[in-house]
């Protein structure tokens, strides 16, 4: 799994028939500070993520391991929304907390 932030949706009207009712998202991969890295990646949503949030997404065949992406020719999906996260003890994230 990875973290990453929600930075978009991508919207795409003519795709690869299976892939029809999916949601796309552009995630912007963070380290573990939230900081975003600078690389990013387009993922199927699978939990109904917001812009803003920060999430975990699977890639490669993990990607096909969820209810909503069995058996579709993806790469990467969006499997968890994060509350939060904290380093050694010290919070580094809370949702909702700005």
């Amino acid at each position: 799994m990875n973290l990453a932030k929600v930075l978009g949706r991508v919207v795409a009207t003519r795709k690869e028939a299976s892939l029809d009712g999916l949601s796309l998202l552009m995630l912007g991969i963070a380290g573990p500070d939230g900081k975003l890295t600078g690389g990013s990646v387009v993922a199927v949503d699978a939990m109904g993520a917001g812009e803003g949030e920060y999430v975990l997404y699977a890639s490669g065949s993990s990607a096909r391991q969820t209810v909503v992406t069995d058996k579709r020719p993806v790469d990467a999906v969006v499997m968890a929304i994060v509350d939060s996260w904290d380093i050694e003890g010290e919070e580094k994230y809370r949702k909702g907390d700005g």
